[in-house]
């Protein structure tokens, strides 16, 4: 009952604080980041509650539990990034995937309790969820910017693109986010090889290879911005397609193994 009350909640606190952070970009009103933040704040302490009593405290890698995991992470740090350059679109889009993913974990997942791993195994994990993390807020951020360059190239200028930050704003914070991410997308490949048995092995074989494509598209895309000043589209399909492989290395084959074929992986 207690974890029914925290998910209930924590669903609720993430849907209003978009709610309240949509508001001035469709009204033009006065920006409410505060209220809404605040709101956020209470959903990810709620969410927090939720996966500590729900998975027993320990990492719960099983599908539905490890992507309302990563949807608590991504809301956490989402909220550590407006602390430092406020961007309300980013809540926008964060949070209600947050509230979605919690729902599911909750209420209609069944329920999977955590297996057994190493300090070492935990840690690699640790790393690996939180470099997800940080790339998911990229590409929502990275989709923020392709909707504002679009909107100012048809001079679209209504009420919602003035109350998002500058461009250049945007721009920066997204390359800040991908390079904090390939750092820790690094560690995830390094302690995998020092610590995983085999990293090629039936289960990991996918998920290994479409990580080391995802590490090397954002790696050529940093390498890009410093060397040429890549910017703009280039910087956003290619943040959109190395997170989409991201997204298949961590969940593609999980999903797999778990949802049609019924084993753990």
């Amino acid at each position: 009952m207690i974890v029914t009350l925290l998910a209930l909640a924590a669903i609720a606190f993430y849907l209003s604080s978009a709610g309240v952070l949509a508001r001035p970009l469709m009204t033009g009103g006065q920006p409410l980041s505060r209220i809404g933040m605040t709101m956020a704040s209470l959903a990810v302490l709620a969410h927090a509650a939720v996966l500590l009593s729900a998975h027993r405290g320990t990492l719960d890698l099983h599908f539905f539990a490890a992507l309302s995991l990563v949807a608590w992470i991504a809301s956490a740090l989402t909220l550590v990034v407006n602390f430092s350059r406020p961007v309300a679109g980013l809540g926008i889009l964060i949070f209600p995937i947050s509230a979605v993913l919690l729902a599911i974990d909750a209420f209609l997942a069944p329920r999977t309790a955590p297996e057994a791993m190493t300090w070492q195994i935990e840690l690699h994990v640790t790393i690996a969820v939180f470099a997800f993390g940080l790339l998911s807020i990229a590409a929502a951020l990275a989709i923020l910017l392709a909707i504002q360059e679009r909107a100012l190239r048809r001079s679209k200028f209504g009420h919602w693109l003035r109350a998002l930050p500058p461009l250049t704003l945007t721009e920066v914070l997204l390359f800040r986010l991908i390079g904090a991410g390939f750092v820790l997308l690094t560690l995830t490949l390094v302690t995998g090889a020092v610590f995983v048995g085999n990293l090629f092995s039936q289960h990991l074989a996918h998920k290994t290879v479409l990580s080391i494509v995802a590490w090397i598209v954002f790696g050529v895309l940093l390498w890009g911005r410093w060397r040429h000043g890549w910017r703009g589209a280039r910087a956003v399909n290619l943040t959109l397609t190395g997170m989409g492989i991201l997204l298949l290395a961590f969940f593609g084959t999980k999903a797999v193994l778990e949802l049609i074929l019924h084993r753990t992986g």
